[in-house]
């Protein structure tokens, strides 16, 4: 019937899409956006489906020229893309449909360039506008009246992305996150009560992002956790299907930090063989947790700083989110951010200053307050003028507490102290069901060995700063001589690159004292 056309456009350089580490990864971009298969697999059969991820391909505007419908996706940090993918789509005449976590929060971003808009989740409303289109008596606005039925939602189409271009794959197993964070977007997009997947869903998922050949895949819930008691029953069918198959694959997430509070949660999550959960620390800042309505990180019993190393105790890395700017920070923030992050023993913290997105509390209180910036681009990267300094000293600060993190001997001394000192066990359930599998062992050995050797050649060859090389090189010889893991070298390798990344951004933003956080 229609030929549709999905577009995700492509990212600004950011900490976590890694562009300058992705040539060393052999890929051009660090996973794929959940929407676009997901669509398509909403997609009824009779509609043929193209997707474009621009982060992997350029887009073809003669292909869209010809197609009945383009539906165009993005995120905040997408917008200014969005907006140039736009104006050429309607240069070519083309019917485009706009949807996505940005336009739900702003609906009139693009005024009346779209000719169809959807707001929030699109199980319901994607297929409904498709049957309309038919029709011919399409709206031009759609939005579900009630929160997807998680147990309805199809396996997605991944077989219609170009899977060997990313250096991981994503899957979701929920929707949803019970807290209250004045900050945070989620719950206003998707909720404060977790829905989640069966696990017939979830493994059928699996299953087909493993015939894609992808072994490695990023768990997108914002909060995996939100509801403990539904998620242990499908991480304990995960394990099962992770221990008949001589488990295939490995996992990252993110979580809240009441995980460390549920051991029986922890073990189940190294069982599943989830390596790696980003957590929300925010601030070490009590005043500000409370300020902002992050009221988890504060309960009483362990520090965030003893919960952190709990959940490291237990083989799992944690990565984690930093926020600079609260409206109970001052000066002293800085010095107490870079103090958290090494005694934290976190390697990979991805630093940000405070912004307010719109139909969030925050952003409802500081335009009361008149706070915000209005700007569509922001000179110092945040549309919140903070409290306790200037927007200079808070950009500049910010800007020097990302340079001081990754100073090489900082950012391999906290690596140092997690697996050279502290000596975590990642992937030690995996480890332990393959060591009857002397065979199968082996091999993911010889894999881990061969995927570090070719991260550190290539970093060789292309890494031009010899002082950087030279690190690399002495790092990954003191881990050898330490510690020989195969595992544990994969990631020092993998760690390597994602310094090399950070050195990079950090580097140019400092140059133009440019932000890109907002």
């Amino acid at each position: 019937m229609a030929h549709i056309v999905l577009i995700n456009p492509r990212f600004e350089a950011s900490y976590w899409g890694l562009e300058h580490a992705l040539p060393l990864f052999d890929a051009k971009a660090n996973l794929p956006v959940a929407c676009l298969p997901l669509l398509a697999a909403l997609t009824p059969a009779e509609h043929t489906v193209t997707l474009i991820d621009e982060n992997v391909e350029a887009i073809d505007y003669e292909l869209c020229a010809r197609a009945d419908i383009i539906g165009l996706t993005g995120m905040i940090v997408q917008r200014f893309r969005m907006r140039e993918i736009l104006d050429e789509l309607k240069r070519h005449n083309c019917f485009v449909a706009v949807g996505g976590p940005w336009i739900t929060v702003r609906e009139d971003y693009f005024g009346d360039d779209a000719d169809v808009t959807f707001v929030g989740e699109a199980e319901e409303s994607w297929p409904r506008f498709l049957d309309d289109w038919i029709q011919n008596r399409h709206a031009r606005r759609y939005e579900q009246a009630d929160k997807t039925d998680m147990s309805t939602v199809p396996v997605p189409r991944f077989d219609l992305l170009k899977m060997d271009d990313y250096a991981v794959g994503s899957v979701q197993f929920s929707r949803g996150c019970p807290f209250t964070c004045e900050f945070c977007d989620i719950i206003v997009v998707f909720g404060r009560k977790p829905r989640i997947k069966t696990s017939r869903q979830v493994i059928a998922e699996l299953e087909a992002l493993l015939a894609t050949g992808m072994d490695t895949a990023f768990i997108v819930d914002d909060n995996l956790i939100g509801n403990k008691k539904a998620i242990k029953d499908v991480l304990r069918d995960v394990i099962a299907w992770q221990v008949a198959h001589d488990y295939p694959m490995t996992f990252v997430t993110e979580a809240s930090i009441d995980l460390a509070d549920d051991a029986e949660l922890m073990e189940l999550m190294v069982d599943a063989n989830i390596r790696v959960v980003f957590i929300g620390i925010e601030t070490p800042n009590e005043a500000a947790l409370r300020e902002t309505k992050k009221l988890q990180n504060v309960r009483k019993g362990a520090t965030m700083l003893e919960k952190v190393h709990t959940i490291q105790r237990s083989g799992i890395e944690v990565w984690c989110g930093m926020i600079l700017g609260f409206d109970s920070d001052d000066a002293t923030i800085f010095e107490a951010q870079r103090r958290f992050i090494k005694d934290s023993r976190i390697v990979n913290a991805m630093v940000g200053m405070l912004a307010a997105i719109p139909k969030t509390p925050l952003y409802s209180r500081l335009a009361k307050e008149g706070r915000l910036d209005l700007a569509d681009r922001q000179p110092y990267g945040t549309n919140v003028i903070p409290l306790n300094f200037s927007r200079e000293a808070l950009r500049d600060g910010y800007l020097d507490v990302m340079a001081d993190l990754h100073q090489p001997q900082a950012y391999f001394d906290r690596l140092d102290a997690l697996y050279l000192d502290e000596r975590i066990r990642p992937e030690r359930s995996r480890l332990r069901h393959l060591r009857r599998h002397p065979l199968r062992l082996a091999r993911l050995n010889l894999m881990w060995m061969l995927e570090a050797a070719g991260i550190f050649l290539r970093l060789m060859r292309r890494v031009p700063q010899k002082e950087l090389r030279r690190v690399y090189r002495q790092r990954l010889w003191t881990m050898l001589k330490r510690r020989r893991s195969p595992v544990v070298m994969q990631i020092y390798a993998i760690k390597c690159a994602m310094h090399y990344h950070a050195h990079i951004m950090i580097t140019d933003m400092r140059a133009g004292r440019i932000v890109n956080s907002f």
